[in-house]
C-alpha cells in the first residue's frame, strides 16, 4: 500500500515517492506488452526504411540481438538480413545488452530535450556496440515529411517550424533554470 510522504518531504522527494508508486503499479497483460513491443518495431523499422546506409550496417549484423532494457521494461531487437528489425525468437540469447540506468521518466524527457543521450550500461559485443551507437546519432524521423502525407507540405512544413521553436524555447528555460541554480561546491 502507498504511504504518502510527510507534509515536511522536500517536493523532489515527493515526486520520488509518487514516481515510484505509478511503476509499481500492476504489471500491463502481457498481450498489450506484446502488441507496444510490435509497434515499437514496426516505428523502427519505419525510421530505418528511408536510411539505406544504416540498413546496410545493420544487414551487416543479422542474426545479432540487442537486449534493451529500462526500469521493468524490456524488448529484443534482431537485425534482419534486409538491415530492418525484428523481435527476437524467445529464449535467443542477446550478443548486446543496453540498460538504461536512468529511472525517473521525466529526468530522461529532460536530457531528452536537451539534446543529451541517457546514461546506459553496456554488456557485449563491443562492434554492436559502436553500430548501435552510429544509428542512434544519425538515424532520424522525419516528421514533417510523414505529417506532409496527410496534410500537404505547407502545414506540415508549418508545425514543424512551430515545433521546433517551441522546442528550442523549452531548451532555453531548461539551461536558464540551470544556470540560476547554485552548485554545491566539490569536496
Amino acid at each position: 500500500m502507498f504511504t504518502p510522504p510527510p507534509a515536511t518531504a522536500a517536493l523532489p522527494s515527493a515526486l520520488a515517492g509518487l514516481r515510484d508508486f505509478v511503476m509499481d503499479l500492476a504489471v500491463p497483460p502481457a498481450w498489450l506488452v506484446d502488441e507496444v513491443q510490435n509497434r515499437v518495431v514496426l516505428f523502427l523499422n519505419h525510421v530505418l526504411n528511408g536510411e539505406d546506409q544504416a540498413r546496410d550496417r545493420l544487414a551487416r549484423q543479422q542474426g545479432r540481438v540487442v537486449h534493451i532494457r529500462w526500469a521493468k521494461f524490456a524488448i529484443f531487437l534482431q537485425a534482419t538480413p534486409a538491415g530492418l528489425l525484428c523481435r527476437a525468437p524467445d529464449g535467443k540469447a542477446a550478443d548486446l545488452v543496453l540498460e538504461i540506468t536512468d529511472t525517473s521518466p521525466l529526468d530522461l524527457a529532460r536530457n531528452a530535450l536537451q539534446g543529451a543521450k541517457p546514461a546506459v550500461r553496456i554488456e557485449g559485443d563491443v562492434q554492436l556496440a559502436a553500430e548501435v551507437n552510429w544509428l542512434v546519432d544519425h538515424v532520424r524521423w522525419d516528421v514533417e515529411e510523414d505529417l506532409s502525407r496527410f496534410l500537404g507540405d505547407g502545414p506540415a512544413r508549418a508545425i514543424g517550424v512551430a515545433v521546433g521553436r517551441a522546442l528550442q524555447l523549452l531548451r532555453s528555460q531548461i539551461a536558464s533554470a540551470r544556470a540560476a541554480t547554485p552548485q554545491a561546491p566539490a569536496a
